[in-house]
């Protein structure tokens, strides 16, 4: 398996959550997905993140493009959330080349069928 690069420490930031992802204002659709699937909203948030952190050296990192900022990669989780429904989350990461750090880009309630 492909562990993520730095996985012991990924750097999550919390606006990733609580201005995006969870946000019914600013993306209405991926809050409805995270709350419906997996039962996370702005209220349990740091769940989550500590929920993906967890869990990040037990699914395979697949590598993407370098777009001269970084390499970037893709990791889909299979999650356990908070309602104690399981669901994928794909979550995407940048190996910073200016800051020195994995840092969490994107995650999203992945409907794909099949493992990760």
């Amino acid at each position: 398996m492909n562990v993520l690069p730095q996985a012991d420490n990924v750097v999550i930031p919390i606006e990733k959550f609580t201005k995006y992802a969870l946000d019914p204002v600013d993306d209405y659709d991926k809050h409805i997905a995270f709350k419906r699937a997996l039962g996370y909203t702005l209220d349990n948030y740091q769940d989550l993140i500590d929920n993906i952190r967890a869990n990040i050296k037990n699914f395979n990192a697949k590598p993407k493009a370098d777009d001269g900022h970084g390499l970037r990669y893709e990791v889909i989780m299979e999650l356990t959330g908070a309602n104690g429904k399981t669901a994928f989350v794909l979550t995407a990461w940048i190996d910073d080349k200016t800051k020195g750090e994995m840092r969490l880009i994107n995650a999203y309630v992945d409907k794909r069928k099949g493992k990760p």
